[in-house]
């Protein structure tokens, strides 16, 4: 494991690995262990997108393990004055020792990996949200004890927390469901990855998905970049919500699960929300938890 770009890209025991690391980084800051392990290192951390919990998780993140994170933005480097990420990936390898960015297009994860001869993880992309996802299976395991063998239901657009939810479900051993209007479909490199388990199911109907699910995850309708879409998507989405009504079909002790943040009233009834927020806001803290362990993992030893 060189970077993280997708959780395509990783093997069911690269993903446990990173998900068991976590788990040992969070206790020990839980009981006050230092754990310096990336002292003296330094993440360049490059944002195209605005964001508060990945930025807030991944410097706070580097402090903790005793490195330093660079915050930088378009209006703080070259890129956003048109030099070539190439350049950028060559550039910030002689000076630090990872980068993490949040961008748009997945190529240019993959070229800063390409070009760059330090780790690169992706913050997030339109394509996927890695990060995100290792953090939602560290807080299913956390409150389930298990992955292997729970069903994961996820209603809302197809978009990068769908695709990375498919990919990170079905390589640890959960059965995945996704319900979104046919229009809104995942991606097809990712459908294309899925159609080889048995244990995937793709519909428009929320409450087939939903069916038996232990865990249920849903995002806001028009993620950023698409406000000037809102409207349309809200038409379409419209009954693609988590409700009291849909929870009756899962299971008893059913999770839910957001990557925030939440509009309530849309993608989530405020009443489930706040019934769930407990589990919600565990599942924010553990980026935290989940990105130190990514960064442990690359940066410590670098291959």
């Amino acid at each position: 494991m060189k970077h993280l770009l997708k959780l395509m890209d990783l093997s069911r025991e690269d993903i446990i690995g990173i998900l068991n690391l976590a788990d040992q980084l969070k206790y020990e800051q839980k009981h006050g262990i230092a754990h310096k392990r990336l002292e003296g290192k330094t993440l360049a951390m490059i944002f195209q997108k605005s964001s508060t919990r990945t930025r807030v998780s991944f410097e706070v993140g580097m402090f903790q393990l005793g490195g330093h994170a660079l915050f930088l933005s378009n209006k703080d480097i070259q890129m956003g004055r048109g030099e070539p990420i190439q350049d950028t990936a060559r550039v910030l390898s002689r000076y630090c020792d990872g980068i993490m960015i949040r961008t748009f297009a997945q190529k240019e994860v993959e070229d800063l990996a390409e070009y760059g001869s330090i780790p690169v993880i992706n913050g997030l992309t339109d394509f996927c949200h890695p990060c995100q996802v290792l953090a939602d299976l560290m807080t299913i395991r956390e409150h389930k004890g298990v992955l292997e063998g729970l069903k994961m239901c996820y209603i809302g657009d197809g978009n990068n927390m769908a695709n990375s939810l498919i990919v990170g479900g079905l390589k640890t051993g959960m059965a995945v469901s996704v319900a979104c209007p046919k229009a809104y479909s995942p991606a097809p490199e990712v459908l294309n990855f899925a159609k080889d388990f048995d244990n995937f199911v793709l519909t428009d109907d929320i409450f087939e998905a939903a069916k038996d699910a232990d865990v249920i995850f849903t995002d806001v309708w028009a993620s950023m970049g698409q406000e000037g879409e809102a409207a349309e998507r809200a038409k379409a989405f419209n009954g693609y919500q988590v409700s009291e009504q849909l929870l009756q079909v899962a299971k008893p002790d059913c999770m839910v699960q957001h990557c925030l943040p939440a509009h309530r009233g849309e993608e989530i009834d405020a009443g489930v929300f706040e019934a769930h927020a407990d589990e919600i806001f565990d599942e924010a803290e553990n980026r935290l938890h989940a990105q130190k362990a990514v960064m442990v993992k690359l940066m410590q030893n670098p291959q």
